[in-house]
């Protein structure tokens, strides 16, 4: 089900990002979960290749089960991590045959013992690399996206090169962009600025997290480059130890932030859920998009 005519006839979106779950416990859960998010009837849901761009096959099962039992649009995570151009077009022949249409083009990040990424012999340095390279063997079989980084990417300290960077992966094919998670939301609005600035003018779908957790914030934020405000920081470090406390202020904290986002304009919201069903049910129930 590509999410191509979606887009055409739909101003705003709403969507969730999954993980691939690493123990059959942890699937369970995910399922379990699914059941209560496809009442919310998103748009859409990602689902993530696993680290150094591992359960490819997790994924492409995950998003089939999504479109199929649940009747939801899925989209598929690639990334360049550990993929030569042969990898790649054995991933499209099962794309092809799972009837999967829709997918998210990543670089992905380097292995963990890599200080930074290295493409393997005939793979892909660059996220635009890869949707160049499925454009030229897929034609516009497959609605493709990418990620942007409204506060810059962690390994490109020059904003000005992170946003050409952006432009090259929409000129090599991507129709739209689902951001980074970030928590002021003047950084989204100046990000989009400078993008529209470039003449680029695919919709830019902005990435909200719920915190649930502060110590998963801090790991999250330090992996990704997101900054925590300051305010944000002092409030959490109040309530650090009390988890209910941190879900409460996670839950109203990523409402007030959807809600102006979308007075302002924002073509809908992309939820990183964690696997996570309740914090992203408040949200969107208290948002009335549910």
């Amino acid at each position: 089900m590509s999410i191509r005519p979606l887009f055409q006839s739909s101003n705003k979106t709403f969507s969730f990002e999954l993980y691939p779950p690493k123990t059959p416990e942890a699937e369970s859960r995910l399922y379990e979960n699914l059941e209560r998010m496809k009442l919310l009837k998103p748009s859409f849901i990602s689902v993530t290749m696993g680290a150094m761009g591992t359960n490819k096959g997790n994924t492409l099962e995950i998003v089939e089960r999504i479109e199929r039992n649940y009747g939801i649009h899925g989209v598929a995570h690639l990334t360049c991590v550990n993929a030569t151009r042969d990898n790649i077009l054995d991933l499209i022949g099962e794309l092809r045959n799972r009837r999967i249409q829709n997918l998210l083009c990543l670089r992905g990040d380097p292995p963990r013992a890599s200080q930074t990424f290295q493409p393997p012999l005939n793979g892909f340095r660059y996220a635009s690399e890869l949707v160049s390279f499925v454009r030229e063997k897929t034609g516009q079989d497959f609605s493709i996206g990418v990620a942007g980084y409204p506060e810059g990417h962690l390994e490109c300290p020059d904003k000005e090169k992170d946003l050409l960077h952006l432009k090259q992966k929409v000129d090599a094919g991507a129709e739209y962009v689902l951001t980074q998670l970030f928590f002021d939301n003047r950084d989204y609005f100046d990000f989009v600025k400078k993008v529209r600035a470039l003449n680029v003018g695919v919709r830019i779908i902005p990435g909200v997290m719920p915190v649930t957790s502060v110590s998963q914030l801090k790991t999250f934020t330090q992996m990704c480059g997101a900054r925590i405000p300051e305010k944000m920081k002092s409030d959490l470090e109040k309530i650090q130890d009390d988890p209910a406390a941190v879900r409460r202020y996670g839950i109203d904290y990523a409402a007030s932030q959807c809600e102006d986002l979308l007075a302002q304009g924002a073509p809908g919201i992309h939820f990183y859920t964690l696997n996570k069903a309740y914090s992203t049910t408040r949200v969107v129930r208290n948002l009335g998009l549910a």
